[in-house]
């Protein structure tokens, strides 16, 4: 009995976009137009082969008021099996957010367009968001160190949820450059923890395949391991031991030192977890898969 209660309740909350869009027109979160600062775990960053000559540092140049056009898509897909039981599918619906970028102080700012998704009652939840406000704070070495949301007070939990996923998943899908100068060809990992129910380890190995001026075409590798044996449930629902988990994914990704955000590009991180009940006999097996793209 402890173990249903237990597994609805992830069921539950892995379920949360997709149900809550259903009745996307509730009440107004009060205080929701305030805005929210989430720190992101710093990076850190190792060479592992300088590349070729001529080798320089790689910085942002960009200039303040510098203003890009950009559009950021995600596409989160989750499904999970208990034991024998019939495969089932909890991805929130994927999400299309137009941006436009302002350089401004230690990062960029962004105003939200009309963000669209193929739910249709996720798309009629996220109209209202449209001219909201985001942001992200930039060290010198291009790693994100905080995430800010200030959504439009009319916009709703389900709206919120959606959007504050995406940038999330932004976040830990970019890149931050190394301190030593670096040619074609190099080589460096950036190491980061990522929180969660279950805390990550992620290390990115990025690789410099070519470089004109400022624009830079960078090949990652995404590599995440838990730092823990457990899995904590959602909303203090128990644990589950980690019985194997493999996190994986590459992408590539077109960077402009003289612009706040990614010009173009795509990585996909995905794999399979089982997680067991340790008063049971009870399997869990999960099946994901996160799609970032950047794009004009």
């Amino acid at each position: 009995m402890v173990l249903a209660v237990t597994l609805t309740a992830f069921g539950a909350g892995c379920s949360d976009h997709s149900e809550t869009t259903s009745d996307a027109d509730g009440a107004e979160p009060l205080g929701f137009a305030k805005e929210v600062t989430m720190p992101i775990a710093a990076v850190t960053t190792t060479v592992v082969d300088p590349g070729a000559e001529p080798r320089s540092s790689l910085r942002p140049a960009v200039e303040p008021g510098t203003v890009q056009q950009v559009t950021l898509s995600t596409d989160h897909h989750i499904e999970q099996q208990i034991n024998s039981q019939a495969v089932r599918d909890f991805s929130p619906p994927a999400v299309t957010i137009p941006l436009s970028a302002q350089t401004g102080g230690d990062g960029v700012e962004l105003t939200l367009g009309t963000v669209t998704s193929p739910d249709p009652a996720l798309a009629k939840a996220l109209l209202p968001a449209d001219g909201s406000r985001a942001g992200f704070d930039i060290s010198e070495a291009g790693a994100i160190t905080a995430l800010r949301m200030a959504p439009k007070p009319a916009t709703s939990d389900a709206a919120r949820a959606a959007l504050e996923q995406a940038f999330y998943q932004a976040v830990y899908q970019s890149v931050a450059f190394p301190d030593e100068p670096v040619g074609v060809g190099a080589v460096w990992t950036v190491r980061q923890q990522v929180s969660g129910s279950v805390p990550l380890e992620q290390v990115t190995t990025a690789t410099l395949t070519a470089r004109e001026g400022n624009l830079l075409n960078i090949e990652l590798n995404v590599v995440q391991t838990p730092k823990s044996t457990v899995w904590h449930l959602p909303n203090d629902a128990g644990q589950l031991e980690i019985v194997d988990y493999l996190m994986h994914g590459t992408g590539v990704i077109a960077v402009d030192l003289g612009l706040p955000l990614p010009v173009s590009g795509s990585v996909e991180v995905g794999g399979n977890q089982t997680y067991r009940d340790p008063h049971s006999s009870v399997t869990l097996r999960q099946t994901l898969r996160t799609q970032v793209q950047w794009g004009a």
